[in-house]
Order: C-alpha cells, then structure tokens, then sequence
C-alpha cells in the first residue's frame, strides 16, 4: 500500500493556486493568445447572466490576464473558432480541443432530453435547424413567426422557438456563433467550425481520463468531489481510474491537515509547487471562479465559508449582494460587494468584510490598488 504523503492546508493552498495559475501575476501573458491558453488550461470558464459588476465569464479570464480584452473572447468563439459553450457544471466556454468528450451528452440529450424541453417538438427543432441553415446565424431575436405563449417559468421566453434553439443546442445541431452580452447568435455547429461531420464521440473510458486530467491540471490536489463537482454518478468510475494510476504511481495519495481523513490525490511532479512561497498579488475574484465556485473544498484549503447571497433576502446577509472574496498571496483576507455605477462610471464599495483577525494596513492599501485597477475593467 502506498503511504499518504502528509501536507499543511498552508501548502495544499499552494498546489492549488499553482494549478489555477493564480500565484503569479501573467501567467498567460496577453492579448487572443492569453486567452485561449487561458481557457485550454482552466478546462472551461463559466458564463452568467449576473452582471452588477462585469459577467464572471469575462472577470475569470481578467483574473489571470491583467491585460484582458472582452474582444479577445469573442475572437476566440468567432473568428479563430479555438473554444465553444457547452455545459459542464453550468453552461461553459471549454476549448475546442476537448469536443469530442461533449458529443457523448450531445447524443444522450437527443434521444432523452430534460424535462425543461418537455414541451418542443421534433418539429420545432428541425423548424429552427432548416431556418439556419437557409438563412444563416440568427438569434431568438430574428425569429418573427412565433406565435406567443404564456412564459411557463421566470427564465422561460413567450417565443416557443428559443426552447427548440436550446434544444438544438444541447444536441449538438447548432452552436453558438457570437454573443452579444448574453444575446447568443446560432449557427449550424458543422458549418461553424468548417467541419464536414462532428467529431466521433469520446469513449466513456476516455470521458472519465478527461475529468481526471482535467481537474489534476486545474486543481493539483484532487478529491472525488473536486473531481465528479455535479457529476456524482461517475464517482465510481473515476476511483477505479485513481486505483490504477496510485499502483502506477502516477498518483500519490495525500492527507491534508484537518481534512477529516478525506482522500485526496496528487501528481508527485507537483509537489514542489507546495514549498514555493507565494507573493502578496491580489485577485478579486468571481463567486463563480474555479477556485471559489467549490464551496467545500474552498473552506477545506482556504478556511473560508462563502456565500453567494444574491438570493438570500437582505436581512439575513453576511457578505453583501453579490460579494466577491478578495485573495492576497495564499490567504483569503476579504470579501467586498461592489456594484458598478455604469451610469456615472464609478465602482461602488457596498460592503468591506475583512476574514480573520485584523487586517495589516499594508492588505488594505494594496486591495484599494487592485481596486482602481478593478474599476477601470469594469468600466473599459
């Protein structure tokens, strides 16, 4: 049996800010390059309709590219065509390169669909398809002939055919070809990417390496939690595959301090990334950031309890609205709710929550540092 290898919090912390690219300040460097290693390392990068400061889709990517430009993710989708937006844990841009691990879902949506498309036909799907392909990408916006229903949900349209474009979309016929804020532009997926078929879907085997990979190269310390986040049926597959490589030793086995005996696994190649020291850079990061969005394993590693309040009512807040925690070096040492005032092109301050006991003045003048820096995102 291999014997665990023991680590502080202090230096699991380490592994994984080295794995999200976040302990040091260009990781990617700058400009369309940036982004598209950005995202072929993080594995997708979630999108959301929230947008009291910037959407996390662009602030994710910011976080890593201090130089980014939203232009740069729309090349990226449009133009070089290098990513698309599938679901993952929540609706994702995930690089091209990985597809082929998506067709799989794609295929099970067509012949089992969720209960949210219920009510489209097989007509309405090939109505939207055959409209496409004649007259080219549209959006739910360039669909005139419907004829109006009652919404059935808050997120729902009165215009059935945006069911049947999502439809088609979580089938794989169509993808998105651009975006404008959250307006998503249709295309024919074959004609967008210039192929004559769709790639040939990933084995299951192959699936679950993916995942496994995936989150070693974006995580560094791995639980089957962290790994299977919102995918728990495939649990049992991916500890089958971590047997294997720990009798390999591919992988070695890891007891972090306070983990409550928790398995979690590690590439010994990584393992330096736990010695090495981490300067105070400051992110302001999304709720929905890789390294936040697991809210267990971010408590685990960092000793922080986040709340995402937006809908929690006021009274029973803690943090703020929509707050964001505030990671200086390797250390979560605030959460602040801001709110971009686009109309007077200010970044407001709704709520400063410093964690932990104290604050040393030298975090406070250099978090209102990345916070100008902040609002001149914001406000490009």
């Amino acid at each position: 049996m291999t014997t665990p290898v023991q680590i502080t919090n202090s230096q699991a912390r380490r592994v994984w800010l080295h794995a999200q690219k976040l302990d040091v300040a260009t990781p990617f460097g700058e400009g369309p390059g940036a982004t598209r290693a950005a995202i072929e390392h993080l594995g997708y990068v979630q999108i959301d309709t929230i947008n009291v400061i910037e959407r996390c889709h662009h602030h994710i990517l910011y976080s890593r590219i201090p130089a980014y430009r939203r232009t740069d993710l729309t090349a990226a989708q449009s133009i070089d065509k290098s990513v698309f937006e599938y679901w993952t844990h929540a609706l994702s841009y995930v690089p091209i390169s990985d597809y082929r691990y998506f067709v799989g879902a794609m295929k099970q949506q067509r012949t089992k669909p969720k209960s949210w498309f219920a009510s489209v036909t097989p007509g309405d799907v090939e109505k939207v398809v055959r409209l496409i392909r004649r007259e080219g990408p549209l959006s739910i916006r360039d669909i005139d002939d419907d004829v109006l229903v009652e919404k059935d949900h808050a997120w729902a349209s009165r215009k059935p055919s945006r069911r049947a474009l999502q439809l088609a979309f979580f089938t794989g016929l169509l993808t998105v070809a651009r975006r404008h804020g959250m307006l998503k532009t249709y295309d024919i997926t074959t004609r967008h990417f210039g192929w004559t078929s769709a790639p040939k879907a990933a084995s299951e085997k192959e699936v679950v390496a993916y995942l496994l990979d995936r989150a070693l190269r974006t995580q560094g310390i791995v639980s089957l939690e962290s790994i299977c986040h919102l995918d728990a049926k495939r649990k049992t597959s991916v500890r089958e595959l971590i047997e294997v490589r720990v009798r390999g030793k591919q992988l070695l086995p890891v007891i972090i301090s306070g983990a409550d005996r928790m398995p979690h696994w590690i590439d010994p190649q990584v393992l330096d990334a736990a010695e090495q020291a981490v300067s105070d850079i400051v992110h302001i990061l999304s709720p929905f950031d890789p390294l936040i969005i697991q809210r267990k394993r971010l408590q685990l590693f960092f000793d922080h309890d986040h709340r995402f309040e937006a809908y929690i009512p006021k009274p029973k807040r803690m943090f703020g609205y929509f707050a964001l925690p505030v990671l200086v070096g390797d250390k979560v040492v605030a959460v602040i709710d801001l709110k971009a005032d686009r109309a007077n092109r200010e970044l407001l301050v709704q709520q400063w929550t410093w964690i932990g006991v104290g604050a040393p003045k030298r975090h406070k003048r250099i978090i209102e540092e990345a916070l100008h820096t902040f609002e001149q995102f914001q406000l490009s």
